[in-house]
């Protein structure tokens, strides 16, 4: 199963400790070309607004560097947050990357709103916009196949007849309209399996063929460490759990920090506990350890592909766990 399963690279363009988010964005292109040569399927990028430890803002933008820069390798986004924007200007931004790199191009969708309300007011858009994603996102589409009919007589140029690939995140009810949809499915695939795989079953029994995709098709997204020792493995972990332990106790997404800087860090108690339930739930380990955890994953789901979106200061160890995973799948 793991030999025969395609693995893809979402990268969030964190930014390092001491860093410019500049450098993140160079990173994140010469990243793209590294997964090309391993291997990979996909590479994605994601949207995050005014946080300090993402530099990954615009990212049909970054994408269109990172089509510019590879040659083979499918580019795409994990995703563009459809309630920011409006269904034509995603959909004309997707086609002209569609019509400058036709057959490489993969339209990850989500529905998630800024994260406060300053991002919001910012973005134009409030909470309430996540409530008509559904009628958004059947603009969009409509877009691309010229059914729209909201606004007669206005084309989506250069997008109009071109098809880029489009993926739905499972936030909310997502899985439930990806069925409806009939779009593939890209869904958290390491924590809370039964709900996991009980929304994967959903999916399935409900999805109804369309243009776009004419059977179900699943990513299971999820963090992999791979190193030569468990613990090695397990620290390439601790910048990102941090951060999300600093987000989630003081309101603000950190910067990622080196191991060292972590474990010399005297936590506080809400702190710690944060760290501690961020650093479990995660596939880490040796090649063997790491194999066996995904083979019966991908067992168990029966997934179409696997979706890897660790990060780490380290860079280093971080592409070496990326090219063990991938020597791991031959």
């Amino acid at each position: 199963m793991l030999r025969d399963t395609p693995f893809s690279v979402l990268d969030r363009s964190r930014v390092r400790a001491g860093e410019e988010p500049s450098r993140a964005l160079r990173d994140t292109v010469a990243f793209a070309r590294e997964a090309e040569t391993l291997g990979y399927r996909r590479f994605w990028v994601s949207e995050h607004h005014s946080v300090p430890g993402v530099a990954g803002s615009a990212p049909t933008v970054l994408a269109a560097a990172i089509a510019t820069a590879t040659g083979t390798i499918r580019v795409g986004t994990g995703g563009v947050m459809l309630p920011n924007h409006r269904p034509l200007v995603v959909a004309e931004q997707f086609g002209v990357l569609e019509a400058l790199h036709p057959g490489r191009i993969d339209m990850g969708l989500g529905r998630s709103v800024g994260f406060t309300d300053g991002i919001r007011k910012a973005l134009g858009h409030g909470k309430e916009a996540a409530d008509v994603f559904d009628e958004q996102l059947t603009e969009l589409l409509g877009w691309f196949t010229g059914e729209q009919r909201t606004y007669p007589q206005v084309h989506a140029l250069p997008a109009e007849g071109l098809r880029p690939a489009p993926f739905l995140l499972a936030v909310g009810s997502g899985a439930d309209l990806a069925a409806a949809k009939g779009l593939p499915l890209v869904i958290g695939g390491v924590r809370g399996e039964e709900a996991l795989l009980r929304a994967v079953d959903r999916y399935r029994s409900a999805f109804r063929p369309s243009p776009w995709a004419a059977r179900p098709y699943v990513v299971l997204s999820g963090t992999v460490a791979v190193a030569a020792d468990g613990e090695r493995a397990r620290r390439l972990l601790a910048s990102e759990a941090w951060s999300t332990a600093y987000s989630r106790t003081h309101g603000v997404f950190p910067p990622l920090e080196s191991y060292a800087s972590i474990a010399g860090r005297a936590m506080t108690g809400p702190e710690r506990e944060r760290f501690e339930q961020a650093m479990t739930g995660q596939v880490h380990g040796t090649p063997e350890d790491v194999g066996k955890a995904l083979e019966s994953l991908l067992t168990r789901s029966a997934a179409d592909e696997f979706l890897v979106t660790t990060s780490s200061y380290d860079r280093a160890e971080l592409l070496e766990s990326y090219r063990l995973l991938a020597r791991m799948r031959g």
